[in-house]
């Protein structure tokens, strides 16, 4: 690629531009920060994905793909400015050490974190670093009068994509996938064996919430579900031909029936493969249209470490679908609010609030049945939101963070006596109940951030569901991600339908069959 800095071309416009800033403007400026802005600028008027990030940005976003970090191992929750470890990290280097769920890490290497009000950024940057070097910890532990001090020797920690793998009926297993990246293949292959041993027939995939990831990782996963060669997903740009990606060798799992779980946050790679399986006739989609990203990024490196990611191409589905959903060049605010949007229109609420154009009709490639681009994957079987149960004061206690730090307390302040009581997720399952003194707190916590009911209805309304999530919190904090969802799963309308479709032997490409 030739850069044309001559007289008249826009890249020297923008060099002597940003020069008589650096040099001629009344205050000083940082000429870092100035570059940065400026491409910013540029890239938030082309489309709402393509975007720059600085080297701290990059190895953020990049660290829950790759399957791996280099740290001390712990799962941690900032609870009142104070690090509060939940969990360590199995086999890792913190639990190695005898650091335990519920230690509370004050200082690291000397230098204070709890009480400082230092931002959570610079708490990680503290606590990470390569691999074999070691960080020294200040413990407070419950019970223990003195602060204790732990030397930690660094080492990779594994970031999982897959979050639950269980078997949700006799023969219906259930896969949760978190995002797609480097070991998700790895991880979907090993639950599904798992699933296979104990008698599964039907695979119930969940990719509710799933913001997408890596492209080879939805092309591998969906390969298994389908034959050999079937396509799985295009992609095509102005300065891109199109290319293919199709399935490498049959599925191994090509003679389980599958219903695949979505809702508005069910984006990108996760996309794809609802995409796939649909065009396919291969299962049943079952949830709320998905979010609607199919514009394919390349990550460009500048040599600070920095990164922009430029959109180059568009996603199609195997029938031609365009999996992007329309949106105005520059304005990311209304992209941004899209579920809300969704919502205020009734689309999550109301199938008939739907309408697609006829101009945007393709057909399945095995049984020509209609579906539509346009913008996301429309589900077989369309679940509505249920917003009696999903009401405004939940959410409001949800985004505040009320639920899940009065939660974190409770836990650690019970988490003895639980896990005596409680010690395994069967007998937690059949016999524990959220205390009414949880529930009130919640309330009264949220009632000091000035979130409240807007009447005792409301109230009435938010209270069962909110007991469930409790209780499904306290069994991830007690156990693992895995029966946080086998107990918050058995209240989700979407997962229920799946069950009641692969129990009545809903033929996967049959909406008709799978409704509950």
């Amino acid at each position: 690629m030739r850069i044309n800095f001559s007289g008249d071309s826009p890249l020297r416009k923008l060099q002597i531009a940003e020069m008589a800033v650096k040099n001629l403007y009344v205050d000083s400026v940082d000429e870092q920060k100035l570059v940065e802005d400026a491409i910013r600028g540029m890239l938030e008027k082309l489309d709402p994905h393509s975007s720059y990030a600085d080297p701290e940005e990059v190895k953020a976003l990049n660290e829950p793909l790759q399957g791996n970090f280099e740290g001390i191992g712990v799962q941690f929750n900032m609870v009142d400015d104070t690090l509060l470890v939940i969990q360590p990290v199995s086999k890792g280097p913190s639990e190695k050490v005898g650091i335990m769920a519920g230690d509370r890490i004050v200082s690291v290497n000397d230098t204070a974190i709890a009480g400082v009000k230092m931002s959570r950024t610079d708490i990680m940057r503290r606590l990470r670093g390569p691999k074999g070097t070691t960080v020294n910890l200040g413990i407070v532990r419950r019970g223990v009068p003195e602060t204790l001090r732990f030397a930690v020797k660094r080492d990779k920690i594994p970031v999982k994509s897959v979050d639950a793998v269980y078997m949700l009926r006799p023969g219906i297993g259930y896969i949760r996938l978190g995002n797609f990246g480097a070991t998700t293949y790895d991880e979907f292959m090993e639950g599904m064996r798992r699933l296979e041993k104990q008698g599964m027939r039907s695979l119930v995939l969940d990719l509710q919430d799933n913001g997408g990831g890596y492209l080879q990782a939805a092309v591998d996963i969906a390969g298994e579900l389908l034959r050999k060669g079937d396509l799985i997903v295009y992609t095509e740009g102005r300065q891109f031909p199109r290319a293919n990606y199709k399935a490498r060798a049959k599925g191994d799992f090509f003679d389980v029936d599958v219903y695949v779980l979505v809702n508005e946050f069910t984006a990108s790679a996760a996309e794809i493969v609802s995409g796939a399986v649909q065009d396919h006739d291969r299962g049943v989609i079952i949830g709320r249209r998905t979010f609607g990203k199919g514009l394919v990024q390349r990550p460009i490196g500048l040599p600070d470490g920095s990164m922009i990611r430029l959109t180059i191409a568009h996603y199609y589905t195997p029938s031609g679908r365009c999996i992007q959903k329309p949106y105005t060049k520059g304005d990311l605010d209304a992209y941004a609010n899209d579920f809300e949007n969704r919502l205020k229109h009734g689309e999550l609420t109301c199938r008939d609030s739907i309408h697609f154009d006829d101009s945007l009709k393709f057909y399945t490639l095995k049984k020509h049945r209609p579906v539509y681009g346009g913008g996301g994957i429309m589900p077989d079987v369309f679940v509505p939101l249920d917003t009696t149960r999903y009401t405004r004061f939940h959410r409001q206690l949800v985004l505040k963070g009320v639920v899940l730090n009065t939660n974190l307390r409770y836990i650690d302040n019970h988490r003895d006596s639980l896990r005596r009581a409680f010690p395994t997720f069967d007998v937690f399952r059949r016999t524990f109940t959220v205390p009414r003194k949880l529930l009130d707190d919640v309330i009264s916590e949220g009632g000091k951030l000035g979130v409240k009911p807007k009447d005792d209805e409301e109230l009435r309304q938010t209270m069962p569901y909110l007991e469930t999530q409790l209780k499904a919190l306290v069994a991830r904090d007690l156990f693992d991600m895995s029966e946080y969802f086998q107990i918050i799963n058995e209240t989700s309308d979407i997962v229920r339908t799946a069950v009641s479709a692969a129990l009545a032997g809903g033929e996967p490409g049959s909406p008709e069959k799978a409704k509950p």
